[in-house]
């Protein structure tokens, strides 16, 4: 019966270990994730940009040539 118990008590402490440690790679996960959110809104930003001055260079040619 203590056998048991122990037997109990011991997985009981190793589940909650892998718990604890698959919450850590969730915290982990989900700020590479905001992280990835914000550098693709900041990466949009720059395209948007760039798409604002290629056009514009297209038109001076247009206007040129």
């Amino acid at each position: 019966m203590i056998c048991a118990a122990i037997a109990v008590i011991v997985w009981a402490y190793f589940n909650l270990q892998t718990h604890r440690a698959d919450a850590v790679a969730m915290a982990e996960y989900r700020k590479l994730a905001q992280d990835a959110v914000a550098n693709q809104q900041e990466l949009r930003t720059e395209l948007a940009k760039l798409t604002a001055k290629v056009d514009a260079v297209e038109q001076l040619m247009r206007d040129v040539g």
